[in-house]
């Protein structure tokens, strides 16, 4: 089965730029990379966004094309041409669609330098934009428990969070509430809960869906090391998940 130029530059964009989900993807039946590859490239679009210019108005316009791009989507419609626009409309439905608006939403945090208000603020934010791509990625695949699901997301997106913190400081965000060595205990140990309580439940989750969360294992590894040396988040010191070697394995069972 062959990709059309669309999904042969979104799946390179996915390989440079986010070479994790890009293995996971590829682990995926060629079928499904239909759906993740537009998916993944969306996400490095809009991530991306915020910081290729200092300006924010700049950045807000960048992000408000692709709130755009997502109401034409969930109206029904073609999208605007272009390379991600195009076959993100063919592997996702309108509500699909308003949900990344969410996510898009949800990335004005990345433009500006204010602290989230509260804890319910930063997660809101890891559920709109790790929670939603992990949610309509899982469901396109197959069934899901959207409760379930949600977990097992909070625990991957707090856990690649984590890994960027030293990034996101030196660019002069404030992206902890607590960043004190309790506050970071606090943070994993509450991310590892959800992720537990989803694998209790992992039946809710069908194997064809699964693609979608395999990161999760590469994420508690991340949680267990900030729980117990949260120092290691200020030095970037966590693991990088390229080099999980359980990931083949994985895979292959669909295990996460």
């Amino acid at each position: 089965m062959s990709f059309d130029p669309d999904l042969t530059a979104c799946a390179a964009l996915v390989e440079r730029a986010d070479p994790w989900r890009f293995r996971c993807a590829m682990a995926a039946p060629v079928a499904a990379r239909r759906i993740l590859f537009p998916l993944y490239a969306f996400n490095i679009e809009v991530a991306r966004a915020p910081w290729v210019t200092k300006e924010t108005m700049i950045a807000e316009m960048r992000l408000q094309w692709w709130r755009d791009v997502c109401e034409e989507i969930a109206k029904g419609g073609p999208p605007r041409r272009h390379e991600v626009a195009t076959p993100l409309a063919q592997a996702i439905t309108p509500a699909d669609a308003a949900l990344l608006d969410e996510l898009v939403a949800a990335r004005r945090w990345d433009i500006y330098r204010d602290a989230f208000e509260d804890q319910d603020h930063f997660e809101r934010y890891i559920g709109q934009t790790s929670g939603n791509l992990t949610l309509i990625a899982a469901r396109r695949l197959g069934p899901v428990n959207e409760a379930v699901l949600r977990d097992a997301a909070h625990a991957i997106g707090v856990a690649a969070f984590l890994r960027a913190i030293p990034e996101l400081e030196a660019a002069g965000r404030i992206p902890l509430i607590d960043g004190s060595p309790e506050g970071l205990r606090h943070l994993a140990d509450s991310a590892l809960r959800r992720l537990y309580d989803a694998r209790r439940l992992r039946r809710e989750i069908s194997r064809a869906a699964a693609p979608a969360l395999l990161a999760a294992p590469q994420a508690e590894i991340i949680l267990k090391i900030v729980r117990s040396e949260p120092s290691r988040v200020a030095t970037g010191n966590l693991p990088d998940p390229q080099a999980s070697l359980s990931f083949p394995l994985r895979a292959l069972t669909a295990r996460w």
